[in-house]
């Protein structure tokens, strides 16, 4: 199959203005959108559309619904002017034991002869909302994407919206390497790494990283709290997300006061 796993090591560094550090191991799945009812097959306790102990949903991703998501993401490439690609490879987090939370989902988006044509972040906040940014192949120079876009988007109340991003996304191999800096003014202060080898998917290396990360994705949810409480007690300027709502732009599931999503 080419849908594997990546064991990873995500890094989180606050530069300015205190400085704050989080570290952690985690999982990924790297799907083959075309493959996933083989994944099935192979690994019990893979679930797709299903209940399991992984299971991948099309509704978790960009707007809510049981539309395919490979049907999705070309709707979305093909608004942006990219061609239909043959092959959409997606790293990300499935549903483990029910629950979900992806603070970013990747789309690397392949054409003839593997040709890349672009890769799509597919960003989330804690208020279960959904940003895709779209980096085109005229920004991939052979090995990796990289790019500087304005966020317009609450990922975090410790940054500003109107912040921009600096993207740099090697495509996956052997191994995984995944840049994603927030700049302000034109300087870095917040950086993301995740670096990852890559392993087969089989059931018993899911069953390894389900006894080495038990319950992963809400481990994550937890450290992102956890870390967020230690922000504001360094007190970190912090932004409501009631503040500035009309700079929030191009995004699925839009939040309310009212706390539901549409």
């Amino acid at each position: 199959m080419n849908s594997c796993l990546y064991e990873t090591q995500i890094l989180h560094h606050r530069l300015q203005p205190k400085e704050h550090r989080l570290k952690y191991g985690s999982f990924l799945f790297y799907l083959d959108l075309d493959e996933l009812d083989e994944v099935v097959k192979k690994v019990p306790i893979f679930g797709f559309n299903k209940p399991n102990i992984y299971s991948f949903k099309d509704s978790d991703h960009f707007e809510a619904g049981s539309k395919p998501v490979k049907e999705k993401v070309v709707a979305f490439l093909k608004s942006q002017g990219v061609d239909q690609p043959e092959r959409i490879m997606l790293l990300t987090y499935l549903r483990s034991f029910g629950y979900i939370f992806n603070p970013v989902s990747l789309y690397f988006c392949f054409g003839l002869d593997q040709k890349p044509l672009a890769v799509v972040l597919e960003i989330g906040n804690t208020f279960r909302e959904i940003k895709p940014f779209i980096i085109k192949e005229d920004k991939f120079d052979g090995k990796k994407y990289t790019d500087r876009q304005m966020k317009f988007y609450y990922i975090s109340p410790f940054t500003n919206l109107d912040d921009s991003l600096d993207f740099e996304i090697h495509l996956p191999a052997e191994s995984l390497n995944i840049n994603i800096c927030t700049v302000k003014d034109g300087q870095k202060y917040m950086i993301a790494v995740m670096t990852g080898k890559k392993k087969e998917l089989t059931l018993k290396n899911l069953l390894w990283y389900t006894l080495c990360f038990p319950f992963v994705t809400l481990q994550v949810i937890i450290l992102i709290h956890w870390h967020a409480l230690w922000l504001w007690l360094k007190k970190v300027p912090f932004h409501e997300k009631t503040s500035n709502l009309d700079l929030q732009k191009g995004v699925y599931r839009v939040w309310n006061k009212g706390c539901k999503i549409s």
